[in-house]
């Protein structure tokens, strides 16, 4: 798998999925190709099955917001999140929607500014 290096606040779809899974340590999800009539896309998956897309789904991302202590709010005119940091350098992430923002703040937190994601994620 060919992997490429993204910023962080850039993430967004199944690479922000993926990365997030990979920063909480859903070690075991894994990358299934979906072919449809008009279109093969990648998904993300838990072992069991269960497409993990926590960037769209608020049963998936809201237990990380407590987990990990993601503060997020509305501002000019999108979303802003950061991870809790006390004492320490905050970093803000923003994004149109509130879990693509919460998203890329879990990431930030655990992994940093910068990712590794599979290239075939950003096609």
């Amino acid at each position: 798998m060919n992997m490429t290096e993204v910023k962080t606040q850039d993430l967004s779809g199944t690479a922000l999925d993926w990365a997030v899974a990979l920063a909480v340590g859903w070690t075991a999800a894994k990358l299934v190709t979906i072919e449809d009539v008009s279109k093969t896309s990648l998904e993300v998956r838990s072992p069991s099955g269960l497409r993990l897309q926590p960037s769209t789904d608020w049963s998936q991302c809201g237990p990380l917001i407590a987990k990990i202590k993601i503060g997020f709010g509305p501002a000019l005119g999108g979303w802003v999140a950061h991870p809790h940091r006390p004492n320490a350098p905050t970093e803000w992430l923003t994004a149109d929607e509130p879990l693509v923002a919460i998203c890329r703040a879990i990431v930030a937190d655990r992994l940093g500014m910068v990712v590794s994601v599979p290239a075939e994620l950003l096609l």
